[in-house]
């Protein structure tokens, strides 16, 4: 989602006449996209700050600015951190870039730095048509904004708003748009993208969404994220197990196993819950591969609770996770919690837990994935230079020893398997199918 309000604000600029350059030494303007959901990474934006300050230092032709949740949620105490940023924008104001850096001129008057974080009332999403994508077979299409879920965690609603919906019109028009100039991948985004309602037509909702996507001649795979478990209906479920266009990948954020944690995150589901959806994806007619998120040593977590996702994991079998250590975000219902978890036992618990999943990860490589042959979508070449990498529609990252170009489908046998990539040979022909 980040990655695809960097790919907005590249187009908006560039519609306007500005370049995009290759390196710090080239630029005029230096726009930093951040995102607030860990601690860790708002200490990053600072650092990174710093480091652009002092390899351009005061150059009057230079401006800096911040973008995104970290400069919705710091506002104008950004300017007071790092007094030599010239501009910082809130989620809702991406739009308005443009005329910002009109309004900013070092040359003629006293530097002016400008703050623009203000939550619009009533705001439709973000839609910008000149999109500058940075993939040559990959289109992210923003379906949905902003959250009403408010766990007790999440930062996400007091920096992105309220939940905004697109009309479906506008989204299918953006996707054949996308697959007349090549694009065979679609990836819709939201914070909770399953929770998509047609403002135009309440009953046209994400499965009704998906369906209509997949149909698009030119589109080979569609992709989805983030959803909430909360938000799979029926109709969702047959959708993704009818329709072989809708990638056989689903994301299911548990974040933990336990349920006096899971009401304490307010995650509106409970183990029971979340165990009989997992059943219902492990029930349809084709495999799905089912990742998730998990957050440890949420305030109040005892051993017992921890023992309960761990146990989840293990029942489960998910294919990949992302797992973290619970810090507290400001505004969030947790964030004065008192009842910590001690940072040492944060560390151990995250390390049995990436432990555990990085063994399941190697077991289910080895019985699902080696000696099979999957159509692998080409991304680019792998990090040693020699060979090529891509996914397969399970999310799979495959690297076989031929370089072909991005945007190329390859059928590949799989030969061996790590935890977290698999390795394989060219079956037959590959074919090129997109620009």
């Amino acid at each position: 989602m980040n990655e695809h309000d960097s790919e907005k604000i590249s187009g908006l600029l560039s519609h306007r006449g500005m370049v995009p350059v290759h390196s710090l030494e080239e630029a005029d303007l230096f726009i930093l996209n951040t995102c607030s959901v860990r601690e860790k990474a708002v200490h990053k934006v600072y650092s990174r700050l710093g480091e652009i300050r002092k390899q351009r230092g005061s150059d009057p032709n230079f401006f800096i600015g911040v973008v995104g949740c970290v400069a919705q949620q710091e506002s104008q105490n950004m300017t007071q951190k790092a007094p030599f940023v010239d501009l910082v924008v809130g989620t809702h104001m991406y739009h308005a870039l443009p005329d910002l850096l009109d309004n900013l001129d070092k040359k003629n008057k006293p530097i002016k730095q400008l703050v623009a974080t203000e939550f619009l009332d009533n705001p439709a999403p973000v839609e910008i048509a000149s999109v500058l994508r940075a993939s040559q077979f990959r289109a992210n299409i923003t379906i949905t904004e902003g959250c009403n879920k408010h766990c007790s965690f999440c930062i996400v609603p007091y920096t992105r708003g309220k939940e905004r919906n697109r009309p479906a019109l506008t989204i299918l028009e953006e996707v054949r748009k996308a697959a007349d100039q090549g694009f065979v991948e679609i990836l819709l985004l939201g914070q909770t993208v399953n929770s998509y309602k047609d403002p135009a037509k309440y009953s046209f909702k994400f499965a009704d969404l998906l369906a209509k996507v997949a149909e698009i001649k030119g589109i080979r795979r569609v992709r989805f994220t983030s959803p909430h478990p909360r938000e799979f209906d029926d109709s969702t479920i047959s959708v993704i197990g009818e329709i072989e266009t809708i990638c056989n990948q689903v994301h299911l954020p548990v974040q933990s196993g336990s349920d006096p944690i899971l009401k304490k995150m307010r995650r509106q589901y409970t183990r029971e819950h979340f165990l009989k959806l997992v059943e219902r994806f492990k029930n349809l007619q084709r495999p799905i591969a089912l990742s998730t998120d998990v957050i440890v040593g949420f305030p109040g977590e005892t051993d017992a609770d921890f023992e309960q996702t761990l146990s989840l994991v293990k029942k489960v079998q998910f294919e990949s996770m992302f797992s973290f250590k619970y810090s507290a975000r400001p505004y969030t219902e947790a964030a004065p919690w008192t009842n910590e978890v001690p940072e040492a036992e944060k560390t151990k618990r995250l390390m049995m837990l990436q432990r555990l999943q990085t063994n399941l990860q190697l077991k289910i490589h080895r019985e699902r994935y080696i000696g099979h042959q999957f159509e692998i979508l080409v991304e680019g070449k792998a990090r040693d230079g020699k060979q090529s990498f891509g996914r397969t529609t399970s999310n799979k990252i495959v690297n076989f020893p031929e370089i072909l170009p991005p945007g190329t489908f390859a059928e590949i046998l799989v030969t061996k398997v790590g935890p977290n990539s698999l390795v394989g040979r060219k079956f037959k022909k590959s074919i090129k199918n997109c620009a």
